[in-house]
């Protein structure tokens, strides 16, 4: 009789063993699918605010087409970083792309400084103000997805996310870092107006 009990709570700690590992593969599947969406998600409101970021470079070259023609270059520089953020597609030359072009916007208006003409046109002080902004919802929305990736990246590392992660493919994500040149896109449309 005890050979049979011991062989029952030999059967039953293996079945529960069997449960607490079937559950724990599930909730941690579970978990980094919900992390991964979470980035896309998070990489989707940072697209909407580029979009209309986009929107308004032609107004932007345009002005200052009319105001600053021998600053031709820069315009070009704007218009080209443009055309190439809108035709990127994967993720990381996105976030690439779009970088060059803060950079470049950011050149741009700095230059406009020796404008004083422009602070005159009103459309240049609209689209400067709705730059400003859109700049102030981006740099909201990354700091939000770097925040999900963040999480997503740290999951991917702690097992048993790890273990699932590399049965099902899953791999860390990039964060969108603006590095050494966070200061120039974080800052100078603030304090040049």
């Amino acid at each position: 009789m005890t050979l049979l009990w011991v062989i029952v709570a030999l059967i039953a700690a293996i079945v529960f063993a069997l449960f607490l590992l079937i559950r724990t593969y599930a909730v941690t599947t579970n978990t980094l699918v919900a992390l991964d969406q979470r980035c896309e998600t998070a990489f989707a409101d940072i697209d909407v605010h580029l979009k209309h970021r986009h929107n308004l470079m032609p107004g932007l070259v345009d002005v200052m087409k009319a105001v600053a023609g021998h600053e031709r270059a820069l315009v070009l520089g704007v218009a080209e970083a443009r055309s190439t953020a809108l035709a990127a597609v994967a993720p990381d030359a996105k976030l690439q792309a779009e970088w060059d072009l803060s950079r470049k916007v950011i050149t741009l208006l700095s230059s406009s400084e020796r404008y004083p003409e422009l602070k005159a046109i009103p459309e240049f002080a609209q689209l400067r103000s709705q730059l400003t902004d859109c700049e102030d919802r981006i740099t909201a929305a990354r700091r939000f997805y770097n925040l999900a990736i963040e999480e997503y990246n740290i999951a991917l590392r702690q097992f048993p996310g790890s273990y699932i992660a590399t049965k099902r493919r899953m791999h860390s994500r990039q964060v969108y870092d603006l590095g050494i040149e966070r200061v120039l896109v974080d800052e100078p449309l603030s304090l040049a107006l």
